[in-house]
């Protein structure tokens, strides 16, 4: 692979005009392994993992626990472990999450900095594990542009800390999604039928309201980034 500017701004122009699946078939054929999936098991998250499945079936699949998850997430890992056949790798801070509160108290209630060590301890660390670990060289992410104002210009592809990250489905919509779903007979987390849009901890996640926006929903609105997704050292 050609790593110049060049190279991903031609790349990225091309792939605008593709399907999602046409993306995941350029990745496979143009970008460095070994392959790898994020995925939180989040309200949609059916459509990525069924979707890079497709074209690569027993591609590793990362799931960042911070042990906070809702019980319906993790019954929702399960059923679409055993539904799609995924290769389920689940990582999750070497310190547990009673020995984190009896040391440091509810990070995530107290202020930004807190919130911040709360999760590089938590989703960080375990990722860049992950990653390390299973020596990812291109990983796959189900972002897209329309779930917050930091994620409005993101590329399909974009180098992400020495390595490379695609977002297939970074221009779909949420109607899109739903005919996808429908369309294969996939399940939504069955935390969206209780109002939740966006999910993650359960101590700091709650469903749509009115005159709530979805970013509201995480964390009080106070931030949408955790830091899995967020690269200080380099730029799109």
């Amino acid at each position: 692979m050609d790593n110049s500017r060049s190279w991903l701004t031609n790349a990225n122009e091309d792939l605008e005009k593709k399907t999602a699946l046409e993306r995941i078939e350029f990745a496979a054929e143009n970008l460095p392994g070994k392959f790898s999936l994020a995925s939180s098991f989040g309200a949609q998250s059916a459509v990525s993992l069924h979707l890079i499945t497709l074209v690569m079936p027993k591609i590793p699949v990362i799931l960042i626990d911070t042990g906070y998850l809702f019980p319906e997430t993790y019954q929702f890992v399960d059923q679409l472990t055993e539904a799609l056949d995924l290769d389920v790798h689940v990582y999750q801070s070497k310190m547990s999450p009673a020995w984190q509160e009896a040391r440091y108290g509810k990070l995530w209630e107290k202020d930004t900095l807190a919130l911040n060590e709360y999760n590089q301890r938590n989703k960080v660390e375990p990722m860049d594990r992950a990653l390390n670990e299973l020596e990812v060289g291109t990983w796959f992410a189900g972002l897209r542009r329309d779930q917050s104002k930091s994620r409005h210009v993101l590329p399909i592809i974009q180098t992400f800390k020495g390595r490379v990250k695609v977002h297939p489905i970074v221009d779909w919509s949420n109607r899109d999604i739903h005919q996808y779903l429908q369309k294969h007979r996939l399940p939504y987390n069955p935390l969206w039928n209780k109002g939740y849009v966006s999910i993650g901890d359960k101590h700091s996640t709650k469903p749509l309201t009115l005159g709530l926006s979805e970013e509201d929903t995480r964390f009080g609105g106070k931030q949408r980034e955790c830091g899995l997704h967020v690269d200080t050292l380099a730029g799109l």
